[in-house]
Protein backbone atom coordinates (compact mmCIF):
# COMPACT_ATOMS: atom_id res chain seq x y z
CA UNK A 1 0.00 0.00 0.00
CA UNK A 2 2.77 2.42 0.93
CA UNK A 3 4.68 1.75 -2.34
CA UNK A 4 1.54 2.40 -4.40
CA UNK A 5 0.95 5.64 -2.52
CA UNK A 6 4.49 6.85 -3.18
CA UNK A 7 4.21 6.04 -6.88
CA UNK A 8 0.89 7.85 -7.13
CA UNK A 9 2.27 10.92 -5.39
CA UNK A 10 5.35 10.90 -7.62
CA UNK A 11 3.17 10.78 -10.70
CA UNK A 12 1.09 13.68 -9.40
CA UNK A 13 4.25 15.71 -8.72
CA UNK A 14 5.51 15.16 -12.27
CA UNK A 15 2.14 16.15 -13.71
CA UNK A 16 2.09 19.33 -11.66
CA UNK A 17 5.64 20.18 -12.73
CA UNK A 18 4.77 19.76 -16.41
CA UNK A 19 1.65 21.86 -15.96
CA UNK A 20 3.60 24.65 -14.30
CA UNK A 21 6.25 24.55 -17.04
CA UNK A 22 3.66 24.93 -19.80
CA UNK A 23 3.18 28.53 -20.93
CA UNK A 24 0.04 30.00 -19.37
CA UNK A 25 -2.54 31.32 -21.78
CA UNK A 26 -4.23 34.42 -20.43
CA UNK A 27 -7.94 34.63 -21.19
CA UNK A 28 -8.81 37.12 -23.87
CA UNK A 29 -9.54 40.48 -22.27
CA UNK A 30 -13.11 41.70 -22.70
CA UNK A 31 -13.03 45.23 -24.02
CA UNK A 32 -14.76 47.70 -21.72
CA UNK A 33 -18.20 48.84 -22.79
CA UNK A 34 -18.18 52.26 -24.40
CA UNK A 35 -19.38 55.13 -22.19
CA UNK A 36 -22.96 56.31 -22.48
CA UNK A 37 -23.90 59.97 -22.41
CA UNK A 38 -27.47 60.85 -21.45
CA UNK A 39 -28.66 64.31 -22.48
CA UNK A 40 -31.92 66.11 -21.71
CA UNK A 41 -33.27 69.63 -21.34
CA UNK A 42 -33.30 69.37 -17.52
CA UNK A 43 -31.62 67.48 -14.68
CA UNK A 44 -32.76 66.92 -11.08
CA UNK A 45 -29.81 65.49 -9.16
CA UNK A 46 -31.81 64.22 -6.15
CA UNK A 47 -29.73 66.09 -3.59
CA UNK A 48 -29.75 69.84 -4.19
CA UNK A 49 -33.50 70.09 -4.83
CA UNK A 50 -32.78 72.26 -7.89
CA UNK A 51 -33.46 71.74 -11.57
CA UNK A 52 -30.55 72.57 -13.87
CA UNK A 53 -30.56 73.00 -17.62
CA UNK A 54 -29.32 71.38 -19.75
CA UNK A 55 -28.81 67.99 -18.16
CA UNK A 56 -25.92 65.65 -18.95
CA UNK A 57 -24.94 62.37 -17.27
CA UNK A 58 -21.87 60.39 -18.36
CA UNK A 59 -21.99 56.69 -17.55
CA UNK A 60 -19.06 54.27 -17.58
CA UNK A 61 -19.93 50.68 -16.83
CA UNK A 62 -22.30 50.46 -13.87
CA UNK A 63 -21.36 53.87 -12.42
CA UNK A 64 -21.84 57.54 -13.11
CA UNK A 65 -18.54 59.01 -14.33
CA UNK A 66 -19.59 62.66 -14.48
CA UNK A 67 -22.61 64.94 -14.28
CA UNK A 68 -22.89 68.20 -16.17
CA UNK A 69 -19.99 67.61 -18.56
CA UNK A 70 -20.85 68.99 -21.98
CA UNK A 71 -18.29 67.05 -24.05
CA UNK A 72 -18.92 63.39 -24.80
CA UNK A 73 -15.93 61.07 -24.21
CA UNK A 74 -14.41 59.52 -27.37
CA UNK A 75 -16.46 56.60 -28.63
CA UNK A 76 -19.40 57.33 -26.35
CA UNK A 77 -22.93 56.36 -27.21
CA UNK A 78 -25.05 59.51 -26.93
CA UNK A 79 -28.75 59.28 -26.04
CA UNK A 80 -30.41 62.67 -26.46
CA UNK A 81 -33.87 62.68 -24.84
CA UNK A 82 -34.77 66.26 -25.80
CA UNK A 83 -37.38 68.01 -23.67
CA UNK A 84 -37.12 65.72 -20.67
CA UNK A 85 -35.78 65.62 -17.11
CA UNK A 86 -32.99 63.28 -16.03
CA UNK A 87 -33.47 62.05 -12.45
CA UNK A 88 -32.14 59.38 -10.07
CA UNK A 89 -33.84 56.00 -10.42
CA UNK A 90 -36.88 55.90 -8.15
CA UNK A 91 -36.74 53.98 -4.85
CA UNK A 92 -39.88 52.37 -3.39
CA UNK A 93 -39.48 51.59 0.31
CA UNK A 94 -42.66 49.50 0.64
CA UNK A 95 -43.45 46.87 -1.98
CA UNK A 96 -44.88 43.36 -2.19
CA UNK A 97 -43.55 42.37 -5.61
CA UNK A 98 -43.58 38.71 -4.61
CA UNK A 99 -47.38 38.90 -4.22
CA UNK A 100 -50.00 39.48 -6.89
CA UNK A 101 -52.64 42.18 -7.15
CA UNK A 102 -56.20 41.07 -7.83
CA UNK A 103 -59.21 43.37 -8.03
CA UNK A 104 -61.35 40.55 -6.67
CA UNK A 105 -59.97 40.51 -3.12
CA UNK A 106 -61.38 37.17 -1.99
CA UNK A 107 -60.63 35.31 -5.23
CA UNK A 108 -57.09 36.70 -5.37
CA UNK A 109 -56.39 35.78 -1.74
CA UNK A 110 -57.29 32.13 -2.22
CA UNK A 111 -55.58 31.91 -5.63
CA UNK A 112 -52.35 33.01 -3.96
CA UNK A 113 -52.85 30.45 -1.18
CA UNK A 114 -53.22 27.60 -3.66
CA UNK A 115 -50.22 28.55 -5.80
CA UNK A 116 -47.00 26.61 -5.27
CA UNK A 117 -43.96 28.75 -4.35
CA UNK A 118 -42.14 27.89 -7.59
CA UNK A 119 -45.12 29.04 -9.64
CA UNK A 120 -45.44 32.20 -7.55
CA UNK A 121 -41.80 32.97 -8.29
CA UNK A 122 -42.66 33.33 -11.97
CA UNK A 123 -45.44 35.76 -11.08
CA UNK A 124 -43.00 37.65 -8.86
CA UNK A 125 -40.48 37.96 -11.69
CA UNK A 126 -43.21 39.40 -13.92
CA UNK A 127 -44.12 41.93 -11.22
CA UNK A 128 -40.45 42.87 -10.83
CA UNK A 129 -40.12 43.67 -14.53
CA UNK A 130 -43.21 45.88 -14.44
CA UNK A 131 -41.75 47.73 -11.46
CA UNK A 132 -38.39 48.29 -13.12
CA UNK A 133 -40.02 49.53 -16.32
CA UNK A 134 -41.93 52.06 -14.19
CA UNK A 135 -38.61 53.66 -13.23
CA UNK A 136 -38.03 51.98 -9.85
CA UNK A 137 -34.46 50.74 -9.84
CA UNK A 138 -34.44 49.85 -6.12
CA UNK A 139 -37.18 48.54 -3.84
CA UNK A 140 -37.60 47.35 -0.27
CA UNK A 141 -39.78 44.21 -0.18
CA UNK A 142 -41.51 44.21 3.21
CA UNK A 143 -42.83 40.68 3.55
CA UNK A 144 -43.51 37.71 1.31
CA UNK A 145 -44.59 34.09 1.78
CA UNK A 146 -42.26 31.11 1.36
CA UNK A 147 -39.14 33.31 1.02
CA UNK A 148 -40.09 34.01 -2.59
CA UNK A 149 -38.69 37.52 -2.13
CA UNK A 150 -35.26 36.12 -1.19
CA UNK A 151 -35.26 33.90 -4.27
CA UNK A 152 -36.31 36.78 -6.52
CA UNK A 153 -33.66 39.10 -5.08
CA UNK A 154 -31.00 36.49 -5.78
CA UNK A 155 -32.28 35.75 -9.29
CA UNK A 156 -32.19 39.45 -10.20
CA UNK A 157 -28.73 39.83 -8.67
CA UNK A 158 -27.44 36.85 -10.67
CA UNK A 159 -28.95 38.03 -13.96
CA UNK A 160 -31.60 35.29 -14.14
CA UNK A 161 -34.51 37.73 -13.92
CA UNK A 162 -34.93 41.41 -14.70
CA UNK A 163 -36.10 43.76 -11.99
CA UNK A 164 -35.02 46.39 -9.49
CA UNK A 165 -32.36 45.87 -6.88
CA UNK A 166 -34.22 44.37 -3.91
CA UNK A 167 -33.76 44.52 -0.16
CA UNK A 168 -36.05 41.89 1.34
CA UNK A 169 -37.64 40.99 4.68
CA UNK A 170 -38.65 37.34 4.30
CA UNK A 171 -41.80 36.78 6.37
CA UNK A 172 -43.25 39.77 8.19
CA UNK A 173 -43.33 39.16 11.94
CA UNK A 174 -46.39 39.48 14.16
CA UNK A 175 -48.58 37.77 16.73
CA UNK A 176 -51.01 34.88 16.37
CA UNK A 177 -54.23 36.12 14.82
CA UNK A 178 -52.69 39.44 13.84
CA UNK A 179 -52.18 41.12 10.49
CA UNK A 180 -49.00 39.10 9.81
CA UNK A 181 -50.83 35.83 10.49
CA UNK A 182 -52.93 34.24 7.77
CA UNK A 183 -56.73 34.11 7.73
CA UNK A 184 -58.39 31.84 10.36
CA UNK A 185 -58.52 28.62 8.36
CA UNK A 186 -59.83 25.52 10.20
CA UNK A 187 -56.89 24.35 12.36
CA UNK A 188 -57.45 20.70 11.49
CA UNK A 189 -56.86 21.55 7.82
CA UNK A 190 -54.08 24.14 7.96
CA UNK A 191 -51.09 23.76 10.28
CA UNK A 192 -50.56 26.72 12.61
CA UNK A 193 -47.70 29.03 11.72
CA UNK A 194 -44.63 29.54 13.90
CA UNK A 195 -41.57 31.81 14.22
CA UNK A 196 -40.06 30.71 10.90
CA UNK A 197 -43.29 31.86 9.24
CA UNK A 198 -43.18 35.14 11.18
CA UNK A 199 -45.79 34.29 13.84
CA UNK A 200 -44.56 34.63 17.41
CA UNK A 201 -45.84 35.14 20.95
CA UNK A 202 -43.59 36.32 23.76
CA UNK A 203 -40.22 38.01 23.60
CA UNK A 204 -38.09 34.89 23.06
CA UNK A 205 -40.27 33.54 20.27
CA UNK A 206 -40.15 36.94 18.57
CA UNK A 207 -36.37 37.02 18.91
CA UNK A 208 -36.28 33.57 17.30
CA UNK A 209 -38.54 34.78 14.47
CA UNK A 210 -36.03 37.54 13.69
CA UNK A 211 -33.18 35.04 13.63
CA UNK A 212 -35.16 32.70 11.37
CA UNK A 213 -35.75 35.43 8.79
CA UNK A 214 -32.08 36.41 8.82
CA UNK A 215 -31.01 32.77 8.56
CA UNK A 216 -32.88 32.43 5.29
CA UNK A 217 -31.64 35.67 3.77
CA UNK A 218 -33.58 38.70 5.08
CA UNK A 219 -31.89 42.10 4.61
CA UNK A 220 -34.32 43.77 7.03
CA UNK A 221 -37.12 42.92 9.43
CA UNK A 222 -40.77 43.86 8.95
CA UNK A 223 -43.25 43.68 11.83
CA UNK A 224 -46.99 44.14 12.18
CA UNK A 225 -47.34 46.44 15.18
CA UNK A 226 -51.05 47.03 14.60
CA UNK A 227 -53.94 45.47 12.73
CA UNK A 228 -54.34 45.92 8.99
CA UNK A 229 -56.92 47.18 6.56
CA UNK A 230 -56.95 44.21 4.18
CA UNK A 231 -57.15 41.49 6.83
CA UNK A 232 -60.52 40.29 8.03
CA UNK A 233 -60.34 39.59 11.75
CA UNK A 234 -58.04 42.16 13.40
CA UNK A 235 -59.02 45.74 14.37
CA UNK A 236 -56.93 48.21 12.41
CA UNK A 237 -55.86 50.35 15.36
CA UNK A 238 -55.09 47.81 18.12
CA UNK A 239 -51.45 47.06 19.14
CA UNK A 240 -50.53 43.48 18.26
CA UNK A 241 -47.09 43.25 19.86
CA UNK A 242 -46.26 43.96 23.51
CA UNK A 243 -43.44 46.35 24.49
CA UNK A 244 -41.30 43.34 25.48
CA UNK A 245 -41.91 41.67 22.12
CA UNK A 246 -41.12 44.89 20.27
CA UNK A 247 -37.88 45.41 22.18
CA UNK A 248 -36.80 41.83 21.56
CA UNK A 249 -37.37 42.19 17.82
CA UNK A 250 -35.70 45.57 17.47
CA UNK A 251 -32.65 44.84 19.63
CA UNK A 252 -32.02 41.52 17.88
CA UNK A 253 -32.40 43.00 14.40
CA UNK A 254 -30.21 46.02 15.17
CA UNK A 255 -27.55 43.79 16.75
CA UNK A 256 -27.28 42.04 13.40
CA UNK A 257 -27.27 45.30 11.43
CA UNK A 258 -30.83 44.93 10.13
CA UNK A 259 -33.33 47.79 10.14
CA UNK A 260 -36.93 47.31 11.29
CA UNK A 261 -40.03 48.50 9.44
CA UNK A 262 -43.25 48.58 11.47
CA UNK A 263 -46.63 48.27 9.81
CA UNK A 264 -48.90 50.41 11.96
CA UNK A 265 -52.14 52.19 11.25
CA UNK A 266 -52.96 52.71 14.93
CA UNK A 267 -51.45 55.54 16.95
CA UNK A 268 -50.73 53.64 20.18
CA UNK A 269 -49.15 50.74 18.29
CA UNK A 270 -46.94 53.17 16.39
CA UNK A 271 -45.94 55.00 19.56
CA UNK A 272 -44.91 51.73 21.23
CA UNK A 273 -42.93 50.75 18.12
CA UNK A 274 -41.16 54.11 17.95
CA UNK A 275 -40.27 53.91 21.63
CA UNK A 276 -38.84 50.43 20.99
CA UNK A 277 -36.56 51.88 18.30
CA UNK A 278 -38.04 50.85 14.93
CA UNK A 279 -36.60 52.63 11.90
CA UNK A 280 -39.86 53.38 10.10
CA UNK A 281 -43.63 53.42 10.53
CA UNK A 282 -45.50 52.14 7.49
CA UNK A 283 -48.92 53.67 6.60
CA UNK A 284 -49.55 55.53 9.87
CA UNK A 285 -53.21 56.28 9.15
CA UNK A 286 -54.27 57.25 12.69
CA UNK A 287 -51.04 58.85 13.94
CA UNK A 288 -51.52 61.89 16.16
CA UNK A 289 -49.35 65.00 16.54
CA UNK A 290 -47.56 63.75 19.70
CA UNK A 291 -46.54 60.50 18.00
CA UNK A 292 -45.42 62.36 14.88
CA UNK A 293 -43.33 64.69 17.03
CA UNK A 294 -41.78 61.69 18.77
CA UNK A 295 -40.90 60.25 15.36
CA UNK A 296 -39.22 63.50 14.34
CA UNK A 297 -37.29 63.59 17.61
CA UNK A 298 -36.03 60.02 17.16
CA UNK A 299 -35.49 60.26 13.39
CA UNK A 300 -38.09 57.57 12.70
CA UNK A 301 -39.24 57.65 9.09
CA UNK A 302 -42.86 57.72 7.95
CA UNK A 303 -43.59 55.65 4.85
CA UNK A 304 -47.12 56.88 4.14
CA UNK A 305 -48.11 54.67 1.16
CA UNK A 306 -50.56 57.40 0.17
CA UNK A 307 -51.59 55.91 -3.18
CA UNK A 308 -52.70 52.69 -1.49
CA UNK A 309 -55.05 54.69 0.75
CA UNK A 310 -56.52 56.31 -2.35
CA UNK A 311 -56.85 52.91 -4.02
CA UNK A 312 -58.55 51.05 -1.17
CA UNK A 313 -61.04 53.86 -0.51
CA UNK A 314 -62.00 53.76 -4.19
CA UNK A 315 -62.37 49.95 -4.04
CA UNK A 316 -63.97 49.78 -0.57
CA UNK A 317 -67.36 48.67 -1.87
CA UNK A 318 -65.79 45.61 -3.54
CA UNK A 319 -64.21 44.28 -0.33
CA UNK A 320 -65.91 42.17 2.35
CA UNK A 321 -68.00 44.56 4.54
CA UNK A 322 -65.67 44.54 7.55
CA UNK A 323 -62.66 45.31 5.34
CA UNK A 324 -64.52 48.01 3.42
CA UNK A 325 -65.40 49.78 6.67
CA UNK A 326 -61.76 49.72 7.81
CA UNK A 327 -60.63 51.03 4.42
CA UNK A 328 -62.93 54.05 4.59
CA UNK A 329 -61.96 54.91 8.16
CA UNK A 330 -58.23 54.60 7.51
CA UNK A 331 -58.46 56.55 4.25
CA UNK A 332 -60.26 59.47 5.88
CA UNK A 333 -57.83 59.63 8.80
CA UNK A 334 -54.78 59.31 6.57
CA UNK A 335 -55.35 62.67 4.84
CA UNK A 336 -55.33 64.52 8.16
CA UNK A 337 -52.32 62.56 9.41
CA UNK A 338 -50.27 63.25 6.28
CA UNK A 339 -50.84 66.99 6.42
CA UNK A 340 -49.90 67.00 10.11
CA UNK A 341 -46.74 65.02 9.33
CA UNK A 342 -45.74 67.69 6.80
CA UNK A 343 -46.38 70.42 9.37
CA UNK A 344 -44.38 68.65 12.08
CA UNK A 345 -41.50 67.84 9.72
CA UNK A 346 -41.33 64.07 10.12
CA UNK A 347 -38.75 62.46 7.79
CA UNK A 348 -40.68 60.85 4.94
CA UNK A 349 -39.63 58.04 2.62
CA UNK A 350 -41.55 57.13 -0.53
CA UNK A 351 -43.26 53.75 -0.37
CA UNK A 352 -46.40 52.52 -2.08
CA UNK A 353 -47.57 49.07 -0.83
CA UNK A 354 -47.43 47.66 -4.35
CA UNK A 355 -49.73 44.62 -4.75
CA UNK A 356 -52.63 46.41 -3.09
CA UNK A 357 -52.79 48.18 -6.47
CA UNK A 358 -51.49 46.77 -9.80
CA UNK A 359 -47.72 46.52 -10.05
CA UNK A 360 -46.07 49.14 -12.23
CA UNK A 361 -48.19 52.11 -11.12
CA UNK A 362 -45.83 52.97 -8.24
CA UNK A 363 -44.98 56.49 -9.48
CA UNK A 364 -48.52 57.69 -8.76
CA UNK A 365 -47.26 58.11 -5.19
CA UNK A 366 -45.39 61.29 -6.16
CA UNK A 367 -48.52 63.03 -7.45
CA UNK A 368 -50.75 61.72 -4.66
CA UNK A 369 -48.43 63.20 -2.02
CA UNK A 370 -48.28 66.52 -3.87
CA UNK A 371 -52.08 66.65 -3.95
CA UNK A 372 -52.06 66.68 -0.14
CA UNK A 373 -49.68 69.61 0.11
CA UNK A 374 -46.18 68.24 -0.39
CA UNK A 375 -44.09 70.26 -2.84
CA UNK A 376 -42.90 68.50 -6.02
CA UNK A 377 -39.29 68.90 -4.85
CA UNK A 378 -40.06 67.33 -1.46
CA UNK A 379 -41.94 64.46 -3.11
CA UNK A 380 -38.97 63.65 -5.35
CA UNK A 381 -36.55 63.93 -2.43
CA UNK A 382 -38.73 61.48 -0.46
CA UNK A 383 -37.40 58.87 -2.89
CA UNK A 384 -33.87 60.06 -3.63
CA UNK A 385 -33.02 61.13 -0.09
CA UNK A 386 -35.74 59.65 2.14
CA UNK A 387 -35.95 56.10 0.80
CA UNK A 388 -32.22 55.86 0.05
CA UNK A 389 -31.31 56.87 3.62
CA UNK A 390 -33.96 54.66 5.18
CA UNK A 391 -32.62 51.68 3.23
CA UNK A 392 -29.04 52.59 4.15
CA UNK A 393 -27.89 52.86 0.52
CA UNK A 394 -27.54 56.64 0.15
CA UNK A 395 -23.83 56.27 -0.66
CA UNK A 396 -24.59 53.93 -3.54
CA UNK A 397 -27.67 55.31 -5.26
CA UNK A 398 -30.45 57.89 -5.00
CA UNK A 399 -28.53 60.83 -6.49
CA UNK A 400 -26.94 61.70 -9.81
CA UNK A 401 -23.34 62.09 -8.69
CA UNK A 402 -20.00 60.75 -9.90
CA UNK A 403 -19.27 57.37 -8.32
CA UNK A 404 -22.90 56.43 -7.65
CA UNK A 405 -24.60 53.56 -9.44
CA UNK A 406 -25.90 54.69 -12.80
CA UNK A 407 -29.57 54.37 -11.80
CA UNK A 408 -31.27 56.98 -13.98
CA UNK A 409 -34.80 57.79 -15.09
CA UNK A 410 -35.86 60.29 -17.74
CA UNK A 411 -39.40 61.69 -17.74
CA UNK A 412 -41.09 64.05 -20.21
CA UNK A 413 -40.76 67.83 -19.86
CA UNK A 414 -40.03 69.72 -16.65
CA UNK A 415 -40.86 67.37 -13.76
CA UNK A 416 -41.27 70.21 -11.26
CA UNK A 417 -44.00 71.71 -13.42
CA UNK A 418 -45.74 68.34 -13.90
CA UNK A 419 -45.05 65.85 -11.13
CA UNK A 420 -47.28 63.29 -12.86
CA UNK A 421 -44.62 63.03 -15.58
CA UNK A 422 -42.96 60.54 -13.23
CA UNK A 423 -45.67 58.08 -14.26
CA UNK A 424 -44.47 58.05 -17.91
CA UNK A 425 -40.73 57.34 -18.01
CA UNK A 426 -39.04 57.75 -21.38
CA UNK A 427 -35.88 55.95 -20.29
CA UNK A 428 -34.91 53.70 -17.40
CA UNK A 429 -31.28 52.76 -16.69
CA UNK A 430 -30.29 50.39 -13.89
CA UNK A 431 -26.63 50.24 -12.94
CA UNK A 432 -25.54 51.43 -16.36
CA UNK A 433 -27.82 49.20 -18.44
CA UNK A 434 -30.68 50.77 -20.37
CA UNK A 435 -33.73 48.61 -19.66
CA UNK A 436 -36.42 50.86 -21.15
CA UNK A 437 -36.26 53.45 -23.94
CA UNK A 438 -33.16 54.79 -25.64
CA UNK A 439 -32.73 51.58 -27.64
CA UNK A 440 -32.94 49.44 -24.49
CA UNK A 441 -30.27 46.75 -24.27
CA UNK A 442 -31.59 43.20 -24.20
Amino acid sequence: MKRRTVVALTGLSVALSLASAAPAQAPAATPPAPPIVLKAAHLFDGRSGRLVSPGVVVVQGSRIAAVGESAAPPGAKVIDLGDATLMPGFIDAHTHIASNHDDNWAEGFYENMLRLPVEQSFHAAHNAKLTLDAGFTTVREVGAPDFVDVALRNAIRDGLAEGPRMLVAGHAIGSTGGHCDIAPFPPERVAPLGPRDGVCNGAEQCRLAVREQMKYGADLIKICASGGVLSEADPVDVPQLTPDELRAIVTEAHAWGRKVAAHSHGDLAAKLAVEAGVDSIEHGSFLTAPTLKLMKQKGTYLVPTRMTQVWVVDKADTYPPQIGAKARAAGAAHQTMFKEALRVGVPIALGTDAAVYPHGLNAQEFGDMVELGMTPVAALLASSQGSAKLLGIENETGTLEAGRFADVVAVPGNVLENIRATEKPLLVMKQGKVVRGGAAER
